[in-house]
C-alpha cells in the first residue's frame, strides 16, 4: 500500500480533445487523479478509450488541452519544453507492451544509457545496471543482447531500464501484454516487487483484470471520464 506523504503524480481536470474529419473528438474529459509513493494504480478501459493520451500526458510527452500536470509537487504547465524533457529523464519511468530495447546494445547496456545520459560515470553506471539487473534474475544474461533473450527477459530489462534513473513516477502502457500467461505472472510479479521497493507510484495500464486487481486500487477511463473502479 501507500506510504504518507504527498503526491509523487497529480493530474486536475486534464482534458484532451483530438480532430477527426474535421470535428472535434473529445479523449479525456476533466480527468483527476493522484497517485501517492509506493501505490500502484491500475487503469484500465476498452480500447480506445484513451488510456495512453492519458499516459502520455502524464507523462509529459503530451500537453494537455487545459488541466494541469504535478510531479513530485512541480507543476509542469509551467516548465519550458528543455525542462519538460528533464523531468522525463529524472522523474519519469516508462514500460511499453514492446520492450523497445536497442538491439545493437547488450542488456547491461541497455540498463546502462538512460543512467549515463543522466550524467553518470560508465563505471558507476555499470555497476547500478549490473544491480538492477541481478534484483530480476538477469545475472547470467547481462552480456546477451535482446535478440538472444526471451520475451519475459527482454520485458524484465525494460523494467528495470525504466527505473534506472530512480524515478518517482513509473508509467506502463499494458507491460504484460506481449507475454504468455506464465511469463506474465513472472514479470508482473518482478514489477510490483520493484515497486514495493523503490516507493514508486506507478499507473499501469492494462487489459488483464486479473493483474489490475492485484494492485491497490484501479480507475476506470469510460467516455473520456475517469471513476474508481475498486479499492
Amino acid at each position: 500500500m501507500s506510504e504518507s506523504g504527498p503526491h509523487a503524480l497529480t493530474l486536475v481536470a486534464v482534458e484532451r480533445t483530438f480532430s477527426q474529419a474535421g470535428q472535434p473528438l473529445k479523449i479525456l474529459r476533466d480527468v483527476s487523479l493522484a497517485i501517492a509513493p509506493g501505490e500502484m494504480v491500475a487503469l484500465v478501459g476498452p480500447s480506445g478509450s484513451g488510456k495512453s493520451t492519458l499516459l502520455h500526458i502524464a507523462g509529459l510527452l503530451e500537453k494537455p488541452d487545459a488541466g494541469a500536470v504535478t510531479i513530485n509537487g512541480m507543476d509542469c504547465g509551467r516548465l519550458s519544453e528543455s525542462g519538460r524533457t528533464r523531468l522525463r529523464l529524472t522523474q519519469l519511468g516508462f514500460i511499453y507492451q514492446f520492450h523497445h530495447l536497442l538491439p545493437e546494445f547488450s542488456a547491461l547496456e541497455n540498463v546502462m544509457l538512460p543512467q549515463m545520459i543522466n550524467g553518470k560515470g560508465r563505471g558507476a553506471a555499470r555497476i547500478g545496471a549490473q544491480k538492477l539487473l541481478d534484483s530480476v534474475g538477469l545475472a547470467e544474461r547481462v552480456s546477451h543482447r535482446p535478440a538472444r533473450l526471451s520475451g519475459g527477459e527482454q520485458q524484465r530489462v525494460a523494467i528495470v531500464r525504466a527505473i534506472a534513473n530512480q524515478p518517482r513516477v513509473l508509467l506502463a502502457d499494458e507491460p504484460t501484454g506481449n507475454l504468455d500467461p506464465v511469463t506474465a505472472e513472472d514479470v508482473f510479479g518482478q514489477l510490483v516487487a520493484l515497486v514495493r521497493e523503490t516507493k514508486l507510484a506507478a499507473l499501469v495500464a492494462t487489459h488483464n483484470f486479473e493483474l489490475a486487481k492485484r494492485m491497490d486500487r484501479a480507475i476506470t477511463l469510460r467516455e473520456g471520464y475517469v471513476e474508481d473502479a475498486w479499492q
